[in-house]
């Protein structure tokens, strides 16, 4: 594991607008009282709907805002103004996107990276606790997001690992053992997404707990959360 410069909280609704322009979640969005949230209120709950390709649009974009070396690159170009409208089903270009670890930009965790992370050097089932609601928003006592960072975090003092949005990865969806690569296989048909939801049981939100999903698929319960490579 890199040393890692790391978002403490899944990337907002606000933070994704202010960089993407618009806002695509559709899940409720509360506060951690349970009260609905509406208007601008809602811009710090996670943002959800948004698929892989998105993701990685939106890391590229933030790099080249922030002034940094972008990591991911399509039929060679770092900047997703080449790349064209962002699939809405499965695009093999778009699953040929390399990733530069060694730049300093933004990008998503491996899978690696993430449990790594969500672990905190800590032995806790969950991200910070061995009780689940001590960390996470999850179907027992929610109906939609949650505020980022309104439960406790683990020792790495990162929010929501459990629970809240499941979060993407850049791997591929595979089995997994001591030998497999650092970044996962190199193909596949679903990418990892792992810490579990405010949709899913409470066994979701598990940090050994795996889940996937098809790259171009956008779901209420899905976000993410960036990490940069340190330098």
């Amino acid at each position: 594991i890199p040393d890692l410069i790391v978002s403490d909280h899944e990337v907002t609704r606000g933070e994704y607008k202010a960089v993407m322009g618009s806002d695509l979640s559709t899940a409720e969005a509360y506060d951690k009282n349970g009260n609905k949230l509406t208007g601008d209120d809602v811009l710090n709950n996670p943002v959800t709907d948004v698929n892989w390709y998105d993701a990685i649009v939106y890391c590229n974009k933030l790099s080249m805002k922030e002034g940094f070396d972008p990591c991911y690159s399509i039929e060679g170009s770092t900047d997703p103004a080449a790349w064209g409208t962002v699939p809405t089903s499965s695009n093999s270009t778009w699953n040929a996107a390399t990733c530069n670890f060694e730049a300093d930009g933004y990008r998503l965790p491996t899978e690696a990276e993430w449990e790594w992370l969500a672990r905190g050097g800590e032995n806790y089932t969950y991200a910070g606790s061995d009780n689940v609601d001590d960390v996470a928003w999850y179907a027992i006592n929610e109906t939609g997001t949650r505020e980022v960072k309104t439960k406790a975090p683990n020792r790495y003092g990162l929010y929501d690992m459990s629970g809240n949005v499941y979060e993407w990865c850049w791997d591929w969806w595979s089995s997994i053992s001591s030998s497999t690569a650092a970044d996962g296989a190199t193909s596949g048909d679903t990418r990892v997404s792992r810490g579990g939801d405010w949709w899913n049981p409470g066994i979701n939100c598990q940090v050994a707990a795996r889940g996937s999903g098809y790259p171009s698929y956008r779901t209420g319960n899905d976000g993410f959360r960036v990490v940069r490579t340190a330098k």
